[in-house]
């Protein structure tokens, strides 16, 4: 009789009494003359499935070619586990190797290796328990943030990747072109000719879809894009990456106070789902990685649960660089100098939310020279409706803004900072035409699962890490 394969996961949580087939990969090899135990694993959960195996009734040369990291199929009765450590096993009657893996060569050995490394083999660490794990949440919180939005009646737009405009101004772009390097075209001022490429102008990858996102929200009243961005900044840091995914709502008729609330409410539906539906996975990264040993601010479940429990602070700019001030005042020592005016750096985001406040912190009344061209003036001339949401360990994970809706105001913007209005025209035209008050905000994806994963380095929460002088696989 022919049997299905049954996955991992299932299989944990079976009745023992029936003959199943199991396929994966080995994870250990241990065992005694009469009998190995293999420990093996398919990627559908963070656990193994103990295969026992009789070597008096399987053939040697078989069970020589089930090393770690070999891919195998076994056949067997599910029955109770006599150890510890799992409620069944398989008493196996049948192995088949579908792929032999010389334990010599093998990358990804017994002993623990540095992430630095695994990213060195970024093709295989997929196979090792933190990446399974990390990626299993990385679907879940994927399939969250889509599930969210389509139960408030959002409309999931699908904005380019390939752009001629320049949403944050910083001109740290991808250019997109088909034009020959060894032999640019030129036109006759010396500059390259564009009208020579495949778009006839100059075109990059986008950084972000809310501009376009910005249009549906004034024709389907409330949307969201969830897509690759890039962005050509040559940094090393833990927190950055040239490849990255966002979220970016807009939402027609809603204030800047609405946009704070619904970024809250988002985000902690996002880290109630990953609690609720990744439990074993952010245990073994808890357990792992973040148990807590270090008092109070550690603990990854225990940060989790506290962002689902808490509300969070709304606070204006300006009182946060007081609050800072005075640390600095205190004997705090930051990197950066804090003075009204200034970029906010991730220590003193951090600083906020986990020494000051220990909460999440939603920041607002940002002066308007350090944010973009799009955010709606307030009427002291000096400071925009912008909010980011810091969180602990991270710093901003969420940035938006109510959007300005007056032409007039969006058009000496726009020329005060100096931008080119040919590649924009279309956008200030929805200021033209039926302007109507909006807001939005951009979420990070992979910041988020930095958080839900308590993981340090971004590198590590995305399958293949884009950033300077690497772009392998």
């Amino acid at each position: 009789m022919e049997i299905i394969r049954t996955k991992v996961k299932d299989l944990l949580t079976s009745k023992p009494g029936s003959e199943v087939l199991a396929k994966g990969w080995v994870r250990t090899k241990r065992g005694n003359k009469e009998i190995a135990f293999i420990a093996l694993n398919d990627g559908s959960t963070i656990h193994n499935i103990q295969i026992v195996v009789d070597k008096t009734k399987t053939d040697e040369s078989i069970l020589a070619k089930v090393t770690t990291g070999a891919c195998i199929g076994v056949r067997g009765q599910l029955v109770e586990s006599v150890g510890s450590g799992q409620a069944v096993e398989i008493q196996a009657s049948e192995i088949t190797i579908y792929g032999e893996c010389d334990p010599m060569r093998y990358p990804l050995q017994k002993k623990d290796t540095s992430f630095e490394y695994l990213r060195s083999v970024a093709h295989m660490r997929m196979r090792t328990n933190t990446f399974g794990a990390v990626l299993r949440i990385r679907n879940q919180m994927a399939f969250a943030i889509h599930e969210y939005f389509h139960s408030k009646g959002f409309v999931y737009l699908h904005t380019p990747l390939i752009t001629a405009s320049d949403c944050e101004g910083a001109g740290q772009m991808f250019q997109v072109t088909t034009l020959d390097m060894e032999n640019i075209p030129r036109n006759k001022k010396g500059g390259i000719d564009y009208s020579k490429d495949f778009f006839g102008k100059q075109t990059s990858l986008t950084v972000s879809g809310q501009l376009e996102g910005e249009l549906g929200a004034t024709a389907l009243g409330e949307i969201y894009t969830f897509g690759p961005t890039f962005r050509a900044e040559n940094s090393n840091t833990p927190r950055h990456l040239a490849e990255f995914w966002m979220i970016e709502p807009e939402m027609a008729f809603y204030d800047i106070k609405d946009n704070m609330d619904l970024a809250e409410d988002f985000i902690k539906h996002l880290v109630r789902y990953a609690l609720d539906n990744c439990r074993d996975d952010i245990q073994f990264l808890n357990d792992r990685y973040d148990k807590g040993d270090d008092g109070e601010d550690g603990g990854l479940i225990k940060r989790l649960e506290s962002v689902v429990n808490t509300d969070f602070v709304r606070l204006e700019y300006t009182e946060g660089i007081k609050i800072l001030e005075q640390a600095v005042r205190d004997g705090v020592k930051f990197e950066y100098p804090i003075y009204w005016g200034v970029d906010l750096q991730s220590e003193h985001e951090r600083y906020l939310v986990e020494k000051h406040f220990r909460k999440p912190v939603i920041l607002t009344g940002y002066p308007k020279e350090i944010k973009a061209f799009y955010m709606k003036q307030n009427e002291d001339g000096k400071t925009v409706r912008a909010m980011d949401v810091l969180f602990p360990k991270i710093g901003e994970i969420i940035g938006g803004s109510e959007r300005e809706a007056d032409l007039k105001k969006l058009e000496a913007r726009v020329d005060e900072l100096g931008m080119s209005r040919t590649n924009l025209e279309w956008y200030i035209d929805t200021r033209r035409f039926g302007s109507c008050p909006h807001s939005g905000f951009g979420l990070g994806f992979e910041r988020l699962l930095l958080f839900v994963t308590g993981m340090a380095n971004i590198r590590d929460v995305i399958p293949f890490p884009r950033t300077p002088k690497n772009a392998e696989y």
